[in-house]
């Protein structure tokens, strides 16, 4: 393997949506960083089957409502 050129694998602590914590290797970050998630498993409708509602940033979702709320899909 050429040298160098590989990303640094370290541990990280990720904190899951409901404040779940755990310890992982990742190339993300720098050594003991914590990445907090905004969507994950307990969290995403793919997974929850659709039960949880979608955060409104910035308007979108409204807007999206209001444009095509009345083609009953």
């Amino acid at each position: 393997m050429k040298a160098n050129i590989h990303p640094e694998y370290h541990k990280i602590k990720v904190v899951m949506t409901d404040g779940t914590e755990y310890e992982t290797f990742s190339t993300w970050g720098t050594e003991g960083q914590v990445m907090n998630l905004d969507i994950d498993s307990k969290s995403h409708p793919a997974w929850t089957g659709g039960n949880q509602q979608l955060m409104d940033r910035g308007g979108r979702l409204s807007k999206f409502n209001k444009r095509f709320g009345g083609l009953g899909l």
